[in-house]
């Protein structure tokens, strides 16, 4: 009698024991990757990406979804692309080999239009966050999505402030040969023309340069009224000291490759006063928003002990946008939640999102900032 009493608890032990793994197996891990330049001239606007991507994926793993009957454990795959073409395809197929069921980048036009072609052959999601060069959705991949304003509104509303509002005549050019910068310089000297400036002088660098007396010479000869940078902060920075060191006067314009708390600091005292130099960021919130905003840079801040360098509260909001598609299509299989992504209205920190035919954000925003101080002051925010 005895030894039947004491087989009771060991039973109830070992069917407890077995109700366990069957709990455990209900959960699912599901990976989400991530890609931007980790290390590189711009590794801060790639951490900074990262970081927001690891911010989001922690706090939908607190939430405890459940998706198709299982509980969801997101994993982020992040990956280093170095801001390099080759490289980014082959960290693409690294997350395709790995199964991962979404894919938050690339940080740059250059290495996201290659790495979409890999993606939309495995049928796998991806939303670029800050990748504004308009080829990357006129490919026509059904897996291709942005979340932010393309070099055609960007660059064309830059050359139309130059224009308009800055009143300028005489116009110089630079890019980096980037699709990035080449891509929005390409747009903002249509606008520009459009609008009736001169471009008086067209230069080349690359984005790894650090020597442009040459060509800031050539430029100052032209006497421009606005010189516009196509390009990234790494290479902008010290392209406006050296401006300043050749007495150049112009005003600097650049997209949202120089738009960073980070510019300042590359400037130094070239930065300026306030209006010396002007950029648009791809993106940007109105009244209504401004407080998602706001509380997500003070959460990143509590968490991570820096500011927002830029494209943080876009990769945020990308990652989310993946998990309600999920949850509204009941499932993580991309083949089966790509039709609830493509037709999704999510309200995000960033504001409302919902893509177009291509992937393209619908009634995408624009902000203008300049530098006062030494700080990134916003001057308005644009449809």
């Amino acid at each position: 009698m005895q030894s039947t009493i004491k087989m009771i608890p060991l039973a109830g032990a070992i069917a407890f024991a077995f109700a366990g793994t069957a709990f455990a197996a209900e959960e699912q891990i599901v990976k989400i990757g991530h890609v931007g330049p980790i290390s590189g001239a711009i590794a801060h606007l790639g951490k900074d990406n990262e970081n927001a991507g690891k911010m989001a994926i922690e706090e939908l793993n607190a939430k405890g979804l459940i998706i198709g009957g299982k509980k969801i454990k997101f994993e982020l795959q992040a990956e280093d692309d170095a801001g390099d073409p080759k490289q980014g395809t082959t960290v693409a197929q690294k997350l395709v080999d790995a199964q991962v069921k979404g894919v938050v980048g690339h940080l740059n036009s250059g290495t996201t239009i290659p790495a979409s072609k890999i993606y939309f052959d495995a049928g796998i999601p991806q939303i670029s966050p800050s990748s504004t060069n308009p080829k990357y959705t006129m490919q026509g991949f059904k897996t291709a999505f942005r979340v932010v304003a393309n070099d055609a509104q960007l660059g064309g509303t830059l050359g139309r402030y130059a224009v308009k509002m800055l009143k300028a005549k005489n116009v110089a050019v630079i890019d980096d040969r980037t699709a990035y910068g080449q891509g929005v310089a390409e747009e903002f000297m249509k606008a520009a023309k459009a609008a009736g400036a001169n471009i008086v002088a067209q230069q080349f660098t690359n984005d790894k340069a650090t020597d442009f007396n040459a060509i800031l010479t050539a430029i100052k000869a032209k006497k421009p009224d606005v010189i516009f940078f196509g390009g990234m902060d790494a290479v902008g920075g010290p392209m406006l000291r050296q401006m300043k060191q050749l007495g150049i006067e112009a005003k600097f314009m650049g997209g949202d490759g120089i738009c960073t708390e980070a510019m300042a600091k590359l400037a130094g005292d070239a930065i300026g006063g306030e209006g010396k130099v002007i950029c648009a960021e791809a993106g940007g919130v109105v009244d209504a928003d401004k407080k998602g905003m706001e509380d997500f840079r003070a959460a990143y801040k509590k968490k991570f002990g820096i500011d927002v360098q830029l494209y943080a509260p876009y990769v945020y909001d990308s990652v989310n946008v993946i998990a309600t598609a999920m949850q509204k299509a009941n499932s993580v299989e991309p083949a089966k939640y790509l039709s609830e992504l493509a037709k999704i209205h999510y309200k995000g920190v960033t504001g409302p999102i919902a893509f177009d035919a291509r992937g393209d954000i619908k009634d995408g925003s624009l902000s203008m900032f300049t530098y006062k101080g030494g700080k990134r002051e916003l001057m308005a925010v644009v449809k």
